[in-house]
């Protein structure tokens, strides 16, 4: 007798994505089990991982997280979609191996990677991370130091293709909470005194893939590409299939996930809560309408340090917000939202939810909130 697949509606499938990304209820967790249990945080503007962990935790205390990234517990490394994420040490050490051939195949489509196909740079790159290793080098620092190491090739491409094609972290005091740094980079073995693994690809993808489930599922295996940049999953989801349980959504694709992965039901309420611009609840699907709403959704602009992003009503992005700060000694915040569609009885909440938001992130400055009509 055939088995029935269950059918989960995109309602269910955003509960469940809602509650995986602790954003049904604040959790009692620190940084650095947030950030090992969600895979990474999108980091490309510093100040984006620490609002992303502000709407997740109960005790949202910066400084734990600034200071984990100090003591290289925690580090700021391109990885997934070749993007800058904030991951656990353990974790940029199983991730950036895996995605090599994407940084490699997206680089080789830049105009810097154009300008270098077919020339051998091997030893280039190896003189660039010699010189990382004895201090810290932006690409535009790197650039004039590679010059002339490989005849009449452009030394930005290289630094650029030392940036993409070999492990590198961007170092602090970049990424610590209320500093401010360059992007500095050098190598990832360098910053952690220890070598990066040579990974037997295939178990390492099966515990990418299952992570991932337990993180973002129930998703398709077009949605873990999507999240992580790499291609055919299809083949590890099916060497998985007896440790998973499958479903289909309303479009008919097949949805991969955990045993005991969390399904909290359709009709669980959702809280308001605000996301920043790039977050992994919004960016790790290739279909996000589990959570964000059928409307345009039109950024705002704010000011320095990436304070903008979107505002989830009943577990879709339904606004967007941004944050607008004066100088000086008598400074103020105000931060702005724009409601995407009418929010109806939650216009309290957000605005009560983004007066959380505003303190959190420019403590002590006058202001409020002043919420836009749809």
């Amino acid at each position: 007798m055939l088995s029935v697949i269950p059918v989960l509606s995109r309602r269910a499938l955003g509960r469940a994505t809602l509650a995986r990304h602790l954003l049904l209820e604040r959790a009692p967790l620190d940084p650095e089990t947030t950030v090992h249990d969600l895979l990474g945080l999108q980091a490309q503007v510093p100040a984006v991982p620490y609002t992303a962990l502000w709407t997740r935790l109960a005790d949202p205390d910066p400084t734990a997280a600034s200071a984990a990234l100090s003591a290289r517990r925690l580090v700021r490394a391109a990885t997934l979609r070749t993007t800058v994420h904030t991951l656990t040490a353990a974790d940029a050490l199983l991730l950036r191996p895996l995605v090599q051939p994407v940084m490699e195949r997206t680089f080789a489509g830049t105009a810097w990677g154009r300008a270098l196909r077919g020339h051998d740079i091997t030893p280039v790159l190896a003189h660039a991370a010699a010189l990382v290793a004895e201090r810290p080098r932006t690409r535009a620092e790197l650039a004039p130091l590679l010059a002339g190491r490989s005849g009449h090739l452009d030394a930005e491409a290289l630094s650029w293709a030392f940036s993409y094609l070999v492990p590198v972290v961007q170092v602090t005091p970049r990424g610590l909470w209320g500093a401010s740094g360059r992007a500095a980079l050098t190598t990832l073995e360098h910053w952690l005194g220890r070598p990066v693994p040579e990974l037997e690809r295939g178990t390492a993808l099966e515990e990418v893939v299952l992570r991932y489930l337990r993180a973002f599922g129930p998703a398709a295996v077009r949605d873990v590409q999507a999240w992580c940049g790499l291609t055919r999953l299809r083949e590890v989801a099916e060497r998985l299939r007896p440790r998973l349980r499958r479903f289909r959504g309303e479009d008919g694709a097949q949805l991969w996930d955990v045993p005991d992965g969390v399904l909290p039901g359709e009709d669980v309420p959702a809280p308001v809560r605000f996301l920043p611009e790039y977050d992994n609840a919004t960016l790790g699907y290739a279909h996000r309408a589990r959570v964000v709403a059928d409307a345009e959704h039109i950024p705002l602009q704010g000011g320095p340090g990436g304070a903008v992003g979107t505002v989830l009503v009943d577990g879709l992005v339904s606004a967007t917000w941004a944050l607008h700060r004066t100088a000086g000694p008598g400074g103020t915040a105000l931060l702005h939202v724009r409601p995407s569609l009418p929010l109806g009885a939650a216009a309290g909440d957000v605005e009560t939810e983004g007066e959380r938001l505003r303190a959190f992130l420019a403590p002590g400055a006058a202001g409020e909130v002043r919420l836009a009509t749809a």
